[in-house]
């Protein structure tokens, strides 16, 4: 009997290489089989039964036998024979969901209690008195029925709160398989709306979709040896994936995610249209049904959109977006029957495109949010991939970072809906829109996704019925999407050979403004940290630049010091910290003034780092043997750093009285408590020599102190940093560093030889390798100084100093 036991609970090898239904059958027969053996024989007027899970044949590893022993109340020796039950389970370590109650009480405990009704719903006798079991069944789902107007809402709610607080199953990294949305608790409750006779069961396709729910689950109790996880960790992904026979976890993410979308869409309309019905009894008791019409074949009855009597989807490809457009601006969703005709009957678009269907398309997107739910419902019966057959290879494509909140293709939906705010900044709102349905089209494809974007919109957008010249724009906007974001945030927007650089990629004022809103239109259907205030004002200034540029005008070239700095240099104090808020929410200057001295900003960035602010943009300058540093610093929870406290630290860094370092270290190891995520690639040391100055750029894993290492590691190479731009991207840090080799010879050989290339150099644990890429033409600017760049050698000399800063021993 333990030994039967001890399988349920997953802590011995039990029914190995036995996955998915098979393995859910073989625990149900040996749980069933134990159970039967506790309970006996105890003659008529008790039953035991299955409720839940285990009810509907669904355990995993280390699920809880949930059980009622229901009884006609007339029995002296119920306790014994619960007791007989219980006792063995509670000594084998079984978890157990237990009761004992008569028929009445039951009833009257599901009366009240939401779970306890659902999960007599799908209740089933394991052993007993059948006639007594059967009572209860058929009074407790008698009650459903009765008490649905009551209870159906108090459901509705329960998947709506699960909803707020697991997130949704679809997006999310790392998915909770039972109680996030769309998963398998928002299945129960939909066979909980069948059991009340207001809606019909799950079809087939949800089932599917549950059944691998399931399956991953089923595997994820194993991996955790029965304990309650029904969250499949990223760690976990590769071990489920071989189990279950997906060729990697990609693959399994890609069926999860799509499982996920394919559940919450059914609950959503099918709730949609139970609380429509439940609304309109009365009213549609005294009226006929009034059809509005909203557009040639297309009507609103019950606040769904239908089809007219007389439209033909089979002969109209136009149809779709047609009805889909009027579904956006009335605010209602499809009615199951209309969409599910249209999936059914409704033909590949001509090519290329009639210009109405094309305009249809463009009104739908300019619904903004409206169009998200409109067109996942399009997705969800295939239209979307039959409408643009590029669009199943991003389908479901998770992007499997924390940085990206959706699946490839939810964000570039989402992406267009943000777009459609800025439709009057532009002056083709048709073209932001389309730019931003389809600037990552090419993350389904191999290789460099925008150079794959490219391919793809040079023969889709023609395809969509768009004369050459908008084919270029678009072609345009995929091929530089990232162009503004990563110039702002990753580059001085204060160098002129930045401002050129960006004016020069985008080549019109047109394209350039439709860059900037698919910027923020694109970070925003990210995630919560892709955009902000500070990235928004660098990304505006940047443009407004470049503009000048592209207008004609001279790019602004800012003096080598302005007269706050220089004022700010004239204080006589030994040290000066200041703390002076910003435009930004969150958002504060740190001035730090004192003796110019080696590593200066890297022991400043340490400091920083000890007070939890993360650096955004720092710069030096120095006239007279002193140095000012001006940091822009973002604090947690929008706190005022405290300068006296900073100007202490600083000053005992200084002094080698505080080991900022050690310090740092100390921190390293309270991250290390906790688990991380996995960084791909080894840290790479980026030489960028296509302006006056050398750019350093470094790529690696976001830890504490990362901006103090690599700076220290600079001063120590013998480079000047004059500034310093601090971005994160997901789980790393990507800083740029203009810097001055004071000891470099100035000659016209060494400048030619290195100002047309740029170079990567990465690390893994054995090797080092460097790579040259195609560089960015060496802006001329009349009046500049001849620029100090470094040569191969002193490059591979650098690169050297900061891989070994960066290398902490521990895998990024």
């Amino acid at each position: 009997m333990n030994d039967r036991l001890q399988a349920l609970r997953g802590r011995v090898d039990a029914f190995p290489g036995v996955t998915g239904p098979a393995l859910r059958e073989a625990l149900v027969e040996r749980a069933d089989a134990a159970l039967g053996e506790l309970f006996g024989e105890p003659g008529p007027g008790v039953a035991l039964l299955a409720v839940g899970g285990y009810g509907r044949s669904e355990p995993a590893f280390g699920s809880d036998l949930d059980l009622v022993l229901v009884h006609d109340g007339r029995r002296g020796d119920i306790s014994a024979v619960a007791d007989a039950i219980w006792y063995p389970l509670w000594d084998a370590g079984v978890g157990l969901d237990h009761s004992v109650r008569t028929v009445d009480e039951a009833v009257s405990v599901a009366d009240s209690d939401l779970k306890a009704a659902l999960g007599l719903l799908d209740a089933r006798v394991i052993r007993g008195d059948g006639g007594l079991a059967g009572t209860l069944l058929e009074r407790v789902r008698t009650r459903w029925r009765e008490r649905a107007p009551r209870r159906l809402p108090e459901l509705a709610e329960a998947v709506a709160e699960r909803a707020r607080r697991m997130g949704e199953l679809a997006f999310l990294l790392e998915p909770d398989l039972k109680e996030a949305r769309g998963g398998m608790r928002d299945v129960h409750a939909l066979h909980a709306l069948a059991a009340a006779w207001v809606a019909e069961a799950p079809p087939e396709r949800v089932q599917a979709a549950y059944q691998v729910l399931l399956d991953a689950r089923g595997e994820v109790r194993r991996l955790s040896h029965g304990r309650a996880q029904d969250r499949l960790l990223l760690q976990d992904g590769t071990a489920v994936a071989a189990a279950l026979g997906y060729p990697d976890s990609v693959a399994l993410s890609r069926a999860i995610s799509d499982a996920g979308r394919t559940i919450s869409w059914t609950w959503d309309t099918t709730w949609y249209r139970v609380a429509a019905a439940q609304r309109s009894k009365i009213r549609s008791r005294l009226r006929r049904p009034v059809r509005r019409p909203l557009d040639e074949g297309v009507v609103e009855q019950d606040g769904e959109i239908q089809l007219a009597r007389d439209a033909e989807p089979a002969t109209d490809p136009g149809l779709v977006l047609r009805a889909a457009a009027a579904a956006a601006r009335a605010g209602v969703p499809f009615g199951r029957y209309a969409i599910d005709r249209l999936g059914r009957e409704a033909p590949a678009m001509p090519e290329p495109w009639p210009e109405a269907a094309r305009d249809d398309l463009v009104s739908l997107l300019a619904t903004g949010d409206a169009a998200v739910r409109v067109l996942e419902s399009l997705d969800q019966v295939g239209l979307l991939v039959r409408l643009i057959p590029e669009w199943a290879a991003v389908r479901s494509k998770p992007q499997r970072n924390p940085y990206h909140r959706y699946t490839v293709d939810r964000h570039l939906i989402e992406a267009a809906a943000r777009a459609a705010a800025h439709t009057r900044d532009v002056d083709r709102p048709d073209l932001l829109l389309l730019g931003a349905l389809l600037h990552d089209i090419g993350k389904g494809y191999p290789g460099d996704h925008t150079d794959a974007g490219i391919v793809i919109v040079q023969t889709l957008a023609p395809r969509l019925g768009l004369p050459p010249e908008d084919t270029e724009v678009l072609v345009e906007m995929v091929r530089h999407h990232l162009l503004l974001t990563e110039a702002a945030t990753r580059r001085d927007i204060d160098d002129v050979a930045t401002i050129e650089s960006v004016a020069a990629a985008a080549g019109s004022v047109r394209v350039l403004t439709l860059l900037h809103r698919l910027t923020e239109a694109d970070a925003k259907a990210t995630g919560p940290t892709a955009w902000n205030a500070w990235k928004a004002r660098l990304v505006t200034d940047l443009v407004d630049r470049a503009t000048a540029v592209l207008d004609g005008k001279a790019p602004p070239c800012p003096p080598a010091l302005t007269e706050r700095q220089t004022a700010l240099l004239a204080l006589p104090d030994d040290l000066t910290v200041q703390v002076n808020p910003l435009p930004d929410e969150g958002m504060f200057e740190i001035v730090v003034v004192t003796a110019d001295r080696v590593g200066l900003l890297a022991t400043t960035a340490g400091v920083l780092a000890l007070n939890r602010l993360d650096v955004r943009r720092a710069s030096a300058r120095g006239a007279g043997g002193r140095s000012l540093l001006q940091a822009a610093v973002a604090s947690a929870h929008g706190h005022r750093p405290d300068p006296k406290r900073l100007r202490d630290d600083l000053r005992a860094a200084l002094a080698g009285t505080l080991d900022v370092t050690a310090r740092l270290a100390g921190r390293e190891q309270d991250y290390a408590t906790t688990r991380r995520w996995n960084t791909p690639g080894a840290p790479q040391v980026i030489f960028d020599d296509s302006g006056s100055t050398t750019v350093i750029e470094v790529r690696a894993p976001d830890r504490a102190g990362v901006l103090h290492r690599i700076t220290g590691a600079l001063a120590e190479a013998g480079l000047d940093v004059r500034t310093a731009i601090v971005a994160t991207l997901g789980l790393d840090v990507v800083d740029a560093f203009y810097v001055e080799d004071s000891s470099a010879p100035v000659t016209a050989a060494s400048t030619a030889s290195t100002a047309s290339s740029s170079a990567t150099i990465s690390t893994s644990a054995t090797s080092a390798s460097v790579e040259s890429v195609a560089a960015a033409s060496a802006a001329s600017v009349t009046g500049l100084a001849i620029p100090r760049l470094l040569g191969s050698a002193r490059r591979a000399e650098v690169a050297t100093a900061v891989m070994a800063a960066l290398d902490t021993g521990e895998p990024g």
